[in-house]
């Protein structure tokens, strides 16, 4: 059994928080972690340098398309930062993200 980790990320805290409890609430995914980073990016010809917030959501696989077209319906940025990653944890752990979201 698997799961995807979802990375995403915000130009503040309050976006991150927004669209991780949208996520949530339509039991998109289980469960999002939410911290402060760094980031160094190319945008409208120059290099940005700015601190932003990412949100690792975790969800199943089979969620993947809506959860991408949630976050582009809600998210601030136009072009969001929105990277899937399979992964593997502890069965406990993978049986609770299962059974704490619903199949889109």
């Amino acid at each position: 059994m698997s799961f995807i980790a979802v990375y995403i990320t915000y130009a503040n805290e309050i976006s991150a928080k927004k669209v991780s409890s949208y996520l949530v609430d339509k039991k998109l995914i289980a469960c999002t972690n939410i911290f402060p980073i760094t980031s160094a990016y190319w945008w409208e010809n120059k290099v940005q340098m700015e601190g932003e917030f990412v949100s690792i959501v975790k969800t199943i696989p089979e969620n993947w398309k809506s959860l991408v077209a949630a976050v582009e319906e809600v998210h601030p940025y136009e072009v969001p930062c929105i990277m899937k990653m399979e992964v593997e944890a502890n069965e406990k752990y993978e049986d609770w993200i299962r059974s704490s979201v619903i199949k889109q």
